[in-house]
């Protein structure tokens, strides 16, 4: 009947929420691409044999195409459109049914009016009218429910009465078998009932938000109303007839609904919709019309005498539930036309911006027409030659062309746009269109894709920017703490100046990490070749819990300069990932060798080991550095394994992750015969390397850290220059790990690192080297002469103390030396430390 879908009828935000997806996803079906797909409401199908209909589905295309630009900027109209489509499919689920009960339910009025006016007749034929009344019931009410859930509060309200209402049809029925209700309140009951159905019928009609539609909802209101009013003077009339006469209250009634009805259905013609107007004239001028007429005028004029002698029951009921039933077919029938006035409604909300489309599509019409009475397989041609060419194009920019741009410009590479993404032109006409609209979405990705380039190099240069100031503050920071532990002696004071050492070492390898993930590199780079020895060492050093670590003996080759600051990084992330994930008390421990491909390094643990699914993905992330977006869709960062995934990629370096037989992991690192350049013996042969002298955390370190029966050195080398300039401060960090002992006065590493024959061991005890007892608890003494000690032991014990020399001794004379020499050596440990400052990082 009336738009019955009241959730239609309610605001969007109170639509149900499961109905608008589905439209929604409908709404993106008809926008879809696929000439498989492309079927628009507004046009139905056809079997595409003819030119017509195939020049029609060419011009949907830029149709859908500005449809969809349409969109864009009037959301709110395409929803409205969605809005008003959903509601003619509501009048289909709930107000039909609704019409088809009511409909039942004035015959059971009818029915039971006559049956109390002359009991025992027509028992069985209300007996079975109930029972279609009962089904149609149950229908209506299913469809109620599902609207109550969705409906605003007003229309809830009415199907709440309604049902209120209905619920007392069982008592009503009772009473009136067993002959205790009277016809007054048998008519009173479901006139109610129906009055509550027509009061729901116009609160739906009144909200829906379309004026064309609510016009026809009221019409079809107003039908409902007088089918109503004729059926209920059809009840009043037929208990009168089975009584053999009217009461005056009856009477009374009898004639306020005929003249309602009828003066109802004359003043709704003139709003009703066409068909609706031509069957009414159909059902006036119909032979039941004229009968229910006549039969009625009789029924007004014998108010006073009976009137069983003028009109005959079953001649009043075959007329009256005819034009009853025809009446219905009217109220349906106008119900149906605002189905589909809101459906055309609904359509032309999508049409809307399409009106410059629907114009050119009109001229392509009268052209096709004009065309196909010209040369139809010439015109046929064309088409079929045009829309293959641009379905090849357009395919070729969006699956060759269009990626290639796209990946090169995330790649950070110089793209040409307007060259290499020209425009496709295919004139003005609806196919023109259709590749203008495509231009302006290939301009679009592109444009996209530019934008997230250049915000993807401007985060990289924040990003670098940021790591190389911190970089710098940090190595001003350990520039500072490296003095204060050579002035510091106290040796509580000087572990806490250790301990902060290692944190800023720590925060500078963050930050030359960040440089590497942003395609940078970290510092300086090598020039001439490394001894892999000195190589390993310096990594191994990186690492916080060094002294756990034992390197195994190196082969004697040498690492191209340019790869030694990634390589040192490389391991110092795989040997601090050992550590980080063994036991403190096992040992991680570093084998090399020389293989056809390469040298191979394997870095063993101890520890509890991975889990096969996790080292299957650190392989395949260390086999292929994925991007930052495939980091975040994993959930976790890794960020060692992931610069070394990055170092690895940029010097063609092969790492793995393997179980270890023993428990734990082995990292095996393959470095590539293209960056070994021969043996290091002869690399330092030709071209020797010195290094700038340690810093004095290093020498103290080293020689606290390591006993002191490491001065055998194992594969004794002396470490290149440029390496030492990495201890100094410029390599891969300068971690508090990096401890050795180390000659002052040349700047050679004198000490190593532990190793299968040197292992780790703890702090002496006591040192019994002569010139080193000062340096257990306070910073290195300078070199002091012992008496008596080259001489030969049978002179040792002779006593000098009292030689005359001393005792003739001028003490101002010696106090002036004293000062001298102090001052010379001040000045020379000033110059020392300024040349170690000025090594840049």
């Amino acid at each position: 009947m009336v738009i019955g879908l009241s959730s239609l009828y309610a605001p969007p935000k109170i639509i149900a929420v499961d109905r608008l997806d589905r439209a929604m996803l409908s709404f993106r079906r008809q926008f879809a691409w696929s000439w498989s797909v492309v079927k628009l409401k507004t046009v139905p199908e056809t079997n595409y044999k003819t030119i017509r209909s195939r020049l029609t589905g060419v011009v949907v295309v830029p149709s859908i195409v500005l449809l969809a630009m349409w969109a864009l900027f009037s959301s709110y109209t395409v929803f409205e459109g969605l809005y008003l489509q959903l509601v003619a499919s509501g009048v289909k689920d709930a107000s039909i049914p609704a019409v088809q009960s009511f409909a039942s339910l004035q015959k059971e009025r009818e029915l039971s009016m006559t049956s109390l006016s002359r009991p025992g007749s027509g028992t069985s034929a209300l007996i079975k009218q109930q029972q279609e009344t009962d089904k149609d019931l149950a229908t209506m009410r299913t469809a109620f429910t599902e609207l109550a859930s969705q409906a605003p509060q007003e229309v809830v309200d009415g199907i709440g009465k309604l049902n209120g209402l209905l619920d007392q049809l069982p008592q009503q029925r009772a009473a009136l078998e067993a002959g205790t209700a009277s016809k007054a309140e048998i008519y009173r009951y479901y006139n109610s009932v129906l009055d509550a159905g027509a009061a729901l019928f116009n609160t739906q009609a009144r909200i829906v938000p379309d004026a064309e539609t609510v016009q026809g909802a009221l019409a079809a209101v107003q039908y409902f109303q007088a089918a109503d009013s004729m059926s209920r003077s059809g009840s009043v009339a037929a208990g009168a007839l089975a009584a053999g006469k009217f009461t005056p209250e009856e009477h009374r009634e009898f004639v306020y609904l005929v003249g309602a009805y009828r003066s109802s259905l004359n003043s709704i013609e003139p709003y009703a919709l066409p068909n609706v107007r031509e069957h009414y004239k159909t059902v006036t001028g119909s032979a039941q019309w004229q009968q229910l007429v006549s039969l009625e005028n009789r029924l007004l004029q014998n108010a006073e005498r009976p009137i069983g002698q003028s009109v005959g029951l079953p001649d009043w009921e075959a007329a009256s539930r005819a034009v009853s039933a025809e009446l219905t077919t009217m109220v349906q029938e106008q119900s149906n036309g605002a189905v589909n006035i809101a459906m055309s409604n609904g359509e032309s909300k999508f049409t809307t911006v399409l009106i410059g489309s629907l114009i050119a599509l009109v001229a392509v019409i009268i052209g096709i027409f004009v065309a196909v009475r010209i040369s139809s397989r010439l015109v046929n041609k064309a088409l079929i030659v045009r829309l293959n060419n641009l379905k090849s194009d357009s395919l070729k920019l969006a699956h060759e062309r269009l990626p290639d741009i796209v990946e090169r410009l995330r790649d950070g590479k110089h793209v040409d746009v307007a060259h290499e993404v020209p425009a496709l032109d295919y004139g003005n006409d609806e196919i023109g269109q259709v590749a203008d609209a495509f231009n302006a979405a290939q301009y679009t990705a592109v444009a996209a894709a530019v934008k997230e380039s250049q915000t993807r190099e401007g985060v990289n240069r924040v990003f670098l920017d940021i790591a190389r100031r911190n970089q710098g503050l940090v190595h001003r920071q350990l520039k500072i703490l490296d003095k204060l532990e050579r002035e510091e002696e106290n040796p509580d004071h000087l572990d806490a100046f250790f301990q902060l050492d290692h944190l800023a070492t720590r925060a500078r390898r963050n930050a030359e990490n960040l440089i590497i993930l942003t395609g940078e590199q970290p510092g300086r780079q090598w020039r001439k070749p490394v001894r892999m020895l000195d190589v390993v060492r310096a990594a191994v050093a990186e690492t916080e819990q060094y002294a756990r670590v034992k390197v195994h003996p190196v082969p004697e080759v040498a690492l191209a300069g340019a790869a030694v600051a990634d390589v040192i990084h490389l391991i110092a992330e795989l040997v601090d990932n050992a550590t980080s994930f063994s036991s403190p008390r096992s040992q991680v421990e570093v084998h090399s060798s020389e293989v056809p491909q390469g040298l191979v390094i394997e870095i063993e643990d101890h520890g509890l080991g991975i889990k096969p699914e996790d080292r299957e993905l650190h392989n395949q992330m260390l086999a292929a550095p994925p991007d930052f977006e495939a980091m975040r869709l994993r959930g976790e960062s890794r960020l060692g394994l992931f610069v070394v995934a990055r170092l690895a990629a940029r010097r063609g370096i092969r790492v793995e992750l393997r179980d270890c037989s023993s428990g734990g992991t082995i990292a095996l690192v393959l470095v590539p015969s293209e960056l070994i350049v021969g043996e290091a013996g002869a690399v330092d042969a030709a071209d020797p390397v010195q290094m700038p002298k340690p810093t004095f955390r290093q020498q103290t370190l080293a020689q606290t850290a390591l006993p002191h029966a490491a001065e055998d050195v194992v594969l004794d080398a002396r470490p290149s220059s440029e390496l030492n300039e990495f201890w100094a401060g410029g390599g891969v960090g300068n971690d508090r790990s990096s401890r050795r002992d180390s000659d002052p006065d040349s700047g050679s590493i004198g000490g190593v690192l532990p190793t299968a024959d040197h292992p780790a061991g703890p702090w002496p005890a006591e040192d019994h080297r002569e010139g080193d007892a000062a340096r257990q608890d306070a910073r290195p003494e300078l070199p002091r002469r012992r008496r008596q000690q080259h001489l030969v032991p049978q002179l040792a014990n002779d006593d000098h103390r009292s030689t005359p020399d001393f005792a003739e001794f001028d003490t101002e004379e010696r106090a002036e030396r004293t000062r001298d020499g102090m001052s010379a050596f001040q000045q020379g440990t000033r110059d020392a430390r300024r040349a170690d400052d000025d090594v840049e990082p």
